[in-house]
């Protein structure tokens, strides 16, 4: 990596710690959480994601470089996922978190990110398809459209990697939107959420903000 990407890089880490404080400073999960020290949890917790974000944001961008598609502005976002975001009958019972990296060249959007701590493994929609079933939901890691304060509407599903634990894992995508998609993202109205077996509604939810 060249000094001039460092730097953007180092630049991007002080932004993402910002964004990160913001995001969790206003989820009452981590410090209503049942663990004895839920102050350093909270610390733990907003280290690893930021390591994660800035991670995935250098993955996408490595990916621009290779496809030689950095012509153009490059937008960059970032979506802290927790459970409090989610939009369900019941509240999500989980100390998951994640978090996901995206730039956008012209219509082309690259997404990168990582999950951690579920209650239960990814939902299969495969054996436990909608009503009607979506062919087009292939794994339990979904981008929507819509408002923070509604379910929207599944625009994509992300290829997804879970470890061993089927616990933990990434997930990642490359798509071509259309303009309402254009519209929606620098509206704050594209969002990631991932479904798990326990929590089949919504377990994660994060807004994708640019910055």
């Amino acid at each position: 990596m060249n000094r001039k990407r460092q730097i953007l890089f180092n630049f991007l880490l002080g932004v993402v710690a910002c964004v990160l404080l913001i995001n969790l400073s206003s989820t009452p999960s981590f410090s209503n959480s049942a663990i004895s020290t839920p102050q350093a949890f909270q610390a733990s917790n907003l280290d690893l994601i930021n390591q994660q974000l800035v991670a995935n944001l250098r993955e996408t961008d490595d990916i621009l470089m290779a496809q030689n598609t950095t012509a153009g502005p490059i937008m960059r976002y970032v979506a802290v996922l927790n459970k409090n975001n989610v939009i369900a009958p019941t509240a999500p019972s989980s100390s998951a978190f994640g978090a996901a990296g995206a730039v956008l060249v012209g219509d082309r959007l690259i997404v990168k990110g990582d999950f951690s701590n579920l209650s239960s493994a990814l939902r299969d929609y495969a054996t436990d398809p909608l009503d009607p079933p979506n062919p087009n939901i292939t794994s339990g890691v979904h981008i929507h459209q819509g408002e923070s304060t509604t379910n929207g509407a599944f625009q994509y599903a992300l290829d997804v990697t879970p470890d061993a634990s089927q616990l933990k894992g990434r997930f990642s995508g490359e798509y071509t939107l259309t303009q309402e998609q254009l519209q929606a993202l620098s509206s704050g109205n594209l969002y990631v959420d991932l479904h798990t077996q326990m929590n089949r509604a919504g377990e994660l939810r994060g807004v994708f903000q640019a910055y």
